[in-house]
């Protein structure tokens, strides 16, 4: 025992501490990571959960549903080899049938029914917007790779490099930003498919995908950008003054090395947010160019062009509007919250 007003030790402090002592103190927890418990937030927000669930539905639906839908979305329904028009498939309001098909009905014949009814060139209208949705997701999914990808290069070479390279590119960035951005995405859709690109692109793999389409991905390389690279441009001003990235430059690093290394994982998290959220607006853009014709190619539908071509029927077949623009609007919506939703969980600044 210590004395008092004693300078002994008292070495009983110094026991080896006993299982249950151990138990208390170490109070142990599971690993986790940044990803991990970004997700964990990311469902317990349900409003996120509910929108990431919609656009999983309703993309996995624009995949699988084409391959066994019976009709496609570019087939007429009342050409037949070898016989006359038949124009009882023309305007067939939901879930109505033909004359022929109700004769193959009656004779025992099981048809699949036109859940949407058919387009004024007897075309299933269900199919059409099945395709319509796949074709405007993918064009949104591509066109943010696009903007990520020259975003992603511009905002690191600025922001790491600096000086007069970093202004000179700030000054292009301010530029594009003066311009109204309706007004040039139309005016650059309208020159670009009076181009000869349609002709350029015949016998390469990228015909099948059309002109118009590629001038689409062009209208995004060339506007769409300057946001995301002002973005990382910022988080590398920040960053590139860390001891881990002037340990790096001193060891001899090339530029090109530490931006991939360092700079650029540690801005993961504001590239997955900010590329999320550049979906639905490459989405909303695709539609109203289709929406005025400047577009995807003609048989090919998308979510714009089917509400364009419902325009000439909107008093009596006003469904045909009504859809897609119903289907545009829930994208969007769930791709805006489901963005949201990650930058809750993953930005670190509103989780300090």
């Amino acid at each position: 025992m210590k004395k008092k007003l004693t300078m002994h030790l008292d070495t009983d402090s110094f026991l080896p501490a006993s299982e249950e002592e151990k138990a208390y103190m170490v109070q142990m927890r599971p690993s986790s990571t940044f990803f991990k418990d970004g997700c964990k937030r990311l469902f317990k927000n349900k409003v996120a959960t509910v929108s990431l669930i919609i656009i999983v539905i309703i993309t996995i639906a624009s995949i699988v549903i084409p391959m066994f839908w019976p009709y496609a979305y570019d087939q007429q329904l009342g050409m037949q080899p070898g016989k006359p028009v038949d124009p009882s498939f023309n305007n067939l309001f939901p879930m109505q049938w033909s004359e022929s098909e109700l004769k193959r009905i009656a004779a025992g014949e099981s048809l699949v029914p036109h859940i949407f009814g058919t387009d004024s060139a007897g075309r299933d209208y269900f199919i059409r917007i099945i395709y319509g949705t796949r074709i405007s997701l993918s064009i949104g999914f591509f066109a943010s790779i696009i903007v990520l990808i020259i975003g992603m290069t511009v905002g690191s070479i600025a922001g790491y490099v600096g000086g007069k390279v970093d202004l000179f590119i700030m000054r292009i960035v301010d530029i594009i930003y003066s311009l109204p951005d309706m007004l040039m995405i139309i005016l650059l859709a309208s020159v670009l498919k009076q181009t000869n690109l349609a002709t350029a692109i015949q016998g390469t793999p990228l015909e099948k995908i059309g002109s118009n389409i590629i001038s689409l991905f062009i209208v995004f390389a060339l506007l769409y950008w300057v946001s995301m690279a002002r973005l990382i441009r910022g988080q590398i001003l920040s960053l590139r003054e860390q001891e881990y990235v002037l340990s790096a430059q001193a060891s001899g690093a090339k530029a090109f090395w530490v931006i991939k290394k360092h700079l650029i994982p540690n801005c993961i998290s504001v590239i997955v947010i900010s590329t999320a959220l550049q979906i639905p607006s490459a989405i909303f853009t695709e539609s109203y160019l289709s929406f005025l014709g400047l577009g995807v190619n003609a048989p090919m539908p998308s979510l714009g062009s089917l509400a364009s071509d419902a325009l000439n029927g909107i008093n009596t077949y006003s469904y045909r509007l009504i859809i897609p623009a119903i289907v545009i609007s829930l994208i969007v919506l769930s791709l805006n919250l489901f963005g949201d939703g990650l930058r809750d969980a993953f930005d670190p600044k509103l989780n300090a």
